[in-house]
């Protein structure tokens, strides 16, 4: 499977001592301005080193980041519309709850809140759609995944156009600073739950940030309360792990969530996603709590529901879309941006996808139902799982998707403690837009893009999380192709 390449916006290999001393200032500027995260391997709160970072920007056909900027607001109603159309979310998650404890957890919080009566119709989606160039007849951004709980590094990746302005400028290369997008997407993220907490109406309130046990990516997490403290001081935020909102929050008889005599606003999980976040019931009463709560919830449940994978590969499936977008050129818009999504029930066309999958295991990904990265299987390991599980009912929990090629970039990746001068490498780059939507059934108050991120990683590495560990901060190099 042979992939396309993009050149370097600059000449690569650079002198020897340009680039140590380049790579000297650039990560004096990161730790300066907050571009950092905390050591995953000696964990000390005192202790930020430097994010990993791409040292160059990464070339990206200007059409297409375009494209999937002004597509953002269209994928957050479709994602509002399917997280609030309660018969198609049933539907399609029914067989992955039978095999997928984590999942179904979630699923029978959502059904005991509706039972209940929702206190809180609102929701605020900090939504994130993440994407790969794939080079048919010509380049075309497809998706990835979309997310819905704990999109990351929107505060950090706002930082890297000025920084990588710097660089570049530092190289003598500052003509080229004018193919970069400016990024906005702390203040767009955090302006988005400020409007959220001032729907709630209630000027005592607070604001709640779920957060881990150990917060590695603490830079990211706090600026966001840095911003809102600057631009809104009245507003007071609260940081807890679920077993701390368990031990330390109740409901009142107007089912607020109350913190030391204060009623919640607005819920944002910056956890939450995985299984390991939830080691006992305490993590789990303590998340249907809040969504018994009036709180609006960034996400709630069926946010959470919607962005599983299992909904997007229903939403390839044919006529899916014209169902909640009508027949329309945006609907066509969505579509092309679909790669190959095969679902793996047991069904004639599950059954399909699986041969499929072992005849030609290279050419796709396998996914669970997960967020957070590193959870994918791909090649080899694609073949050796369905054919253990092809008679399990625990295949109904992943879904099978088409492997996007992107094209290779050389470029150089800065990471704490790495090589001195490090060598050119191939990467590959996804971009992520992000967007807020906030809304009940009925009403959507709010729904824009409000900036991106660039992440990438070594070309032969499948998984390329950056908070993970596995890949790098990058900023787009807008090219016109």
């Amino acid at each position: 499977m042979s992939q396309a390449r993009f050149t370097s916006c600059i000449p690569l290999p650079l002198d020897q001592k340009k680039l140590v001393n380049v790579i000297e200032k650039a990560k004096d500027w990161a730790l300066m301005h907050g571009v950092g995260m905390r050591d995953r391997k000696h964990f000390n709160k005192d202790v930020i080193q430097i994010a990993p970072f791409a040292l160059l920007p990464s070339p990206f056909p200007r059409a297409e980041f375009e494209k999937a900027v002004e597509l953002q607001p269209v994928l957050n109603e479709l994602m509002h519309k399917v997280a609030h159309d309660d018969e198609f979310l049933m539907g399609t998650l029914q067989n992955a709850l039978q095999v997928d404890e984590f999942t179904a957890n979630l699923y029978d919080i959502w059904m005991k809140v509706r039972n209940e009566e929702i206190r809180q119709s609102l929701s605020l989606g900090l939504f994130r759609s993440d994407y790969l160039m794939q080079q048919a007849d010509k380049y075309k951004i497809k998706q990835v995944e979309f997310n819905t709980i704990a999109t990351s590094f929107g505060a950090i990746s706002s930082r890297l156009p000025a920084m990588t302005r710097y660089i570049l400028r530092q190289l003598g290369h500052g003509d080229l600073v004018k193919n970069m997008p400016e990024n906005h997407a702390l203040s767009g993220l955090c302006a988005g739950i400020i409007s959220a907490y001032d729907l709630f109406g209630v000027p005592s309130a607070v604001v709640l940030f779920v957060v881990e046990e150990v917060s590695y990516n603490i830079c990211d997490q706090r600026f966001h309360e840095f911003e809102i403290s600057e631009k809104r001081p009245d507003i007071m935020i609260h940081r807890m792990t679920l077993n701390e909102i368990y031990e330390e929050t109740q409901l009142n008889d107007k089912k607020q969530l109350m913190i030391e005599g204060s009623p919640v606003a607005v819920v944002y999980y910056r956890s939450g996603y995985e299984p390991a976040q939830y080691p006992s019931s305490k993590e789990w009463e303590a998340r249907l709590r809040v969504e018994r709560s009036t709180a609006i919830k960034c996400p709630s449940i069926h946010y959470q529901l919607a962005g599983t994978k299992k909904v997007q590969q229903a939403l390839a499936a044919p006529g899916v879309l014209e169902k909640f977008m009508g027949d329309s050129a945006a609907t066509n818009r969505v579509r092309d941006i679909f790669t190959g999504l095969y679902s793996l029930d047991f069904d004639e066309s599950g059954e399909r996808a699986v041969e499929m999958a072992l005849a030609d295991a290279e050419k796709f990904v396998l996914k669970p139902q997960r967020e957070g990265g590193g959870n994918n299987m791909y090649g080899a390991e694609v073949r050796e799982a369905l054919l253990r599980m092809r008679h399990s009912r625990e295949r109904a929990a992943y879904i099978l998707m088409e492997r996007i090629l992107p094209p290779l970039v050389p470029g150089y990746v800065i990471r704490p403690g790495g090589p001195l001068p490090p060598p050119v490498v191939d990467i590959v780059s996804e971009l992520g837009i992000y967007g807020v939507i906030i809304g009940t059934k009925e009403k959507v108050y709010q729904n824009c893009q409000v900036g991106h991120v660039l992440r990438s990683k070594l070309a032969d590495a499948n998984e390329g999380g950056v908070a993970a560990g596995l890949g790098a901060l990058d900023s787009p190099y807008l090219v016109t192709m």
